[in-house]
């Protein structure tokens, strides 16, 4: 494959026949240091200047060179690690004529190594004075200009490489995303869950609404799909006996890309015996506070330009009082399809064939009147029956489920239910699905009857609930893309550009 060099890059390649005159690696060896950039500076900031002429604190550094002053026999430069940058002062009267010369070789993007002794600039600033000066990598293409160089937001996504070495903002939020996710963890252990792993490959389209992808085992001959939830495989377990599990890991759903949707995203899927609706609302409230808490250190968040407040109790209001304060429709009240379908039409809400159903269509209302407005945190509950296929029924009610949406600043964070473990009444549900994916419903659950026989053993009262771990992630560091806190979100192929190239 012929590639076209910039003036630059080739300068830089030049630049490696000098390695080879001195018998050196371009791209380096192992290196062992001892200190980072913020906490050498976080150490010295409050010692005086003139302290430094009677102290002897060596560090050795490693990192990449973000700026360079060259001032004939001795220059600044500036390297940055994973904590952030430090000032390195080199000069030939420390390291020596040939050192010196290998140095002035360097350009913005190697990575070097230093040992030296810290000091303080007239200026105040925390400085390494080089003593030993080590090469570790030659880049051979440049960093772009700061302020320039990364303007198309694709490409920061694109290049994520790139974006973490320009951009601080999304080296925070690459820090901070494993460190939320570690809090939910320990979250979890404290409430008596075991982490647990499930299959990714499924050969049945089950756990929730959505089109999936498909791919081909070899040796089986097999199509399989890719998980688009966790639910049924962790249901089993209680079968089995386990009692509290849940599981962080990757989805996959056939779907359209947003700021809000990627095709693979990050889920947690928890089961409690013997618990509920009520429980999983008490958890969830419990558990946003904490992470919040522990992995950010507050509960006020701006998100889309509007403040929520994870401090507060949350709201909680059924589907069908939600439609009614916003139009005046009580779905409860009406028994006759026929009307509801008026409704719709009088309300210009398209419905397709199999969504000429009661749930189907209290649904629509929804989405098209309250969704968006449910800004702080609200328990949404009482979802239909035709929308809820994995729901124990309400009792005094059962055109509705035992099932609770979370929104916050209009967006959906998690999904939870009191869990069907009535066999007959789940297999019921599933031929119901079958019906609707005749009708056109591409989402609609395949019956799943080695699910159906788990049941059959006895699966304990449990209260399950699924949390959008991405858009979690999203509101804790107040971004407005899902593309900013995954670090390698689904791109489309650039423009002219072949698979190959």
């Amino acid at each position: 494959m012929e590639r076209k060099f910039t003036e630059q890059e080739l300068v830089r390649r030049g630049k490696l026949e000098k390695f080879k005159e001195l018998n050196m690696d371009p791209f380096g060896d192992a290196f062992k240091r001892d200190s980072f950039a913020a906490e050498i500076k976080d150490k010295f900031k409050d010692i005086p200047h003139d302290d430094f002429e009677s102290r002897e604190d060596i560090v050795t550094v490693a990192g990449r060179i973000m700026f360079i002053r060259k001032m004939g026999k001795a220059s600044f430069i500036s390297i940055q690690d994973k904590t952030g940058k430090i000032q390195i002062y080199i000069s030939i009267n420390d390291v020596g004529e040939d050192t010196y010369a290998l140095f002035k070789t360097a350009d913005i993007g190697d990575i070097i190594g230093v040992k030296g002794k810290v000091m303080k600039t007239r200026t105040d600033e925390v400085t390494i004075k080089c003593l030993e000066y080590t090469h570790l990598v030659k880049a051979l293409k440049p960093l772009p200009e700061k302020f320039h160089g990364l303007t198309d937001i694709e490409e920061r996504f694109r290049r994520r490489y790139v974006d973490l070495i320009m951009n601080e903002e999304s080296k925070r939020i690459a820090f901070l995303r494993p460190k939320i996710i570690r809090k939910i963890q320990e979250f979890m252990e404290q409430e008596g869950y075991v982490e647990v792993e499930t299959p990714i490959l499924s050969t049945l389209l089950t756990g929730a609404s959505a089109r999936p992808f498909i791919t081909h085992h070899n040796t089986l001959d097999l199509d399989m799909y890719l998980r688009i939830a966790l639910e049924l495989p962790l249901k089993r377990l209680l079968v089995g006996g386990m009692e509290s599990v849940y599981e962080i890991g990757r989805a996959f759903r056939n779907e359209g890309m947003d700021p809000r949707h990627n095709p693979e995203f990050t889920i947690m899927e928890a089961y409690k015996a013997y618990s509920n609706l009520d429980g999983m609302m008490d958890q969830t409230e419990r558990m946003y506070r904490y992470v919040a808490k522990e992995a950010v250190g507050k509960t006020k968040f701006n998100w889309y330009g509007n403040e929520i407040d994870l401090s507060k109790p949350f709201k909680k209001i059924s589907m069908t009082d939600a439609i009614k304060e916003k139009t005046g429709i009580d779905f409860k009240a009406i028994t006759d399809v026929n009307e509801c379908i008026k409704l719709a039409e009088e309300h210009h809400i398209e419905l397709l064939d199999h969504e000429k159903q009661y749930g189907h269509i209290i649904n629509k209302f929804f989405e098209e009147y309250v969704e968006d407005t449910l800004i702080e945190p609200t328990f949404l509950y009482g979802h239909p029956i035709e929308i809820s296929p994995l729901t124990k029924k309400d009792k005094d009610d059962p055109r509705f489920t035992q099932r609770f949406e979370l929104f916050i600043g209009g967006k959906e964070f998690a999904n939870a239910y009191t869990e069907l473990n009535d066999p007959i009444d789940q297999l019921e549900r599933f031929e119901a699905q079958i019906k609707e994916r005749d009708l056109g419903n591409e989402e609609a659950n395949d019956i799943d009857m080695d699910f159906v026989e788990a049941l059959e053993y006895g699966m304990p009262p449990a209260g399950g609930i699924g949390y959008g771990i991405d858009r979690f992630v999203m509101l804790l560091t107040e971004q407005e893309s899902i593309q900013e806190v995954i670090l390698f979100p689904t791109m489309r192929p650039e423009e002219g550009k072949k698979k190959d190239e």
